[in-house]
């Protein structure tokens, strides 16, 4: 058995995904698609995945996309226990709020604001998309009261917030003084193998493109 992910480093899902392969130890294969070059949009990539979307799994003849469902379909069906993801109601319940919480505020807060610049070479962010990354801070902040994103046990939640609330401090850095709680766990994230090998490449990448359009 080999996965194959439909990827772009320089993408948060993307990394969410690769670092939760990576943690189950699952072997799997990388396929860039570059939305920049438009190569989600070949036919036979929307035949794949209608709405052209990275990233993409394939499981022998089963398709996914979106990296919230991937990484749960991929823990549920490989995963040794149910350390990533709780079969506990109330604890998956709370992994489940986060990952929506990461789909509904925090990639959107990231999306809305690199969007417009590296699309669109728009040199500066508009005010109200900054607000809306301070405002993730700030809800992530509170969520943070014990050593995990969704608990006292690092889940797919952590795998999947950390690879856009590193991103997002690329362009709003993430003040340790007023956000104590967030910069422990970004250390406390950091310091996994997995972030190293599979986030940190991704992160440089976005870095480099921000940077460069934005100069």
């Amino acid at each position: 058995m080999v996965l194959t992910l439909y990827n772009l480093d320089a993408s948060p899902p993307c990394r969410a995904c690769q670092m939760v392969l990576e943690y189950l130890k699952l072997p799997f294969n990388y396929v860039t698609v570059n939305p920049l070059n438009k190569e989600q949009l070949t036919e036979e990539y929307i035949k794949m995945n209608p709405q052209h979307t990275i990233p993409t799994l394939v499981d022998d003849d089963f398709v996914l996309w979106d990296s919230h469902a991937v990484v749960v379909y991929l823990v549920t069906k490989y995963g040794k226990d149910d350390a990533l993801y709780s079969s506990d109601p109330k604890k998956r319940a709370l992994i489940d709020q986060r990952l929506h919480f990461d789909t509904g505020v925090l990639f959107p807060a990231l999306r809305d604001t690199l969007v417009p610049i590296v699309y669109f070479g728009e040199k500066q962010s508009k005010p109200e998309n900054l607000e809306k990354i301070v405002s993730a801070y700030d809800f992530t902040e509170k969520f943070l009261t014990k050593a995990w994103i969704a608990g006292d046990q690092l889940t797919v939640a952590d795998f999947c917030c950390v690879a856009t609330i590193s991103s997002l401090n690329v362009v709003i850095p993430i003040d340790a003084a007023k956000y104590p709680n967030l910069t422990t766990w970004l250390k406390n994230c950091s310091e996994l193998d997995v972030y190293k090998k599979n986030n940190l490449p991704g992160l440089s990448a976005l870095e480099t493109i921000y940077e460069t359009v934005i100069a």
